[in-house]
């Protein structure tokens, strides 16, 4: 890509192409972008034949900055719809479960044995061994509340 002409833009176009498909490859929704900015600098190399390559190095930049700030706003504005939103949440994914205090509650403050871990958690005071419901995360502290204990009228 020393240079322009048709040489530099079909080597352009080619990145583009290899990024695309390792876009395909490894999906991660970044590559594309960096594909599209590419493509864009092969056509503008393809077009202006003596861009030199300092021109082409800021024309893959200045584009890729722009198709990646399209590309966020695209994805805040219709965000990709799944069946498990918190697949990658797993605090979130704790809330509601049922867990069993591993250092007791004392003063607001202690830990609870989630599965193989444990993580350190704020409620009202327990005794090691009581087992309670996660009733929300707060920055990575979850926060409990006691089993409600249902009676037959």
């Amino acid at each position: 890509m020393t240079g322009g002409g048709i040489g530099a833009g079909t080597l352009w176009l080619a990145l583009a192409l290899l990024l695309g498909l390792a876009e395909l490859l490894i999906p991660g929704v970044f590559l594309v972008f960096l594909a599209i900015a590419a493509a864009l600098t092969g056509a503008a190399t393809l077009v202006l034949a003596d861009l030199p390559l300092a021109g082409q190095l800021a024309s893959f930049a200045l584009w890729s900055g722009v198709t990646v700030l399209i590309g966020r706003r695209w994805y805040r504005d219709y965000p990709i719809e799944t069946a498990d939103p918190l697949l990658n949440d797993r605090a979130a994914r704790l809330i509601g479960e049922i867990v069993t205090v591993e250092q007791a509650i004392d003063g607001g403050h202690g830990r609870v044995k989630v599965a193989d871990g444990v993580w350190p958690a704020r409620g009202p005071d327990c005794p090691a061994g009581t087992r309670v419901r996660v009733h929300q995360v707060d920055r990575g502290v979850l926060v409990v509340e006691p089993l409600a204990i249902f009676t037959a009228p």
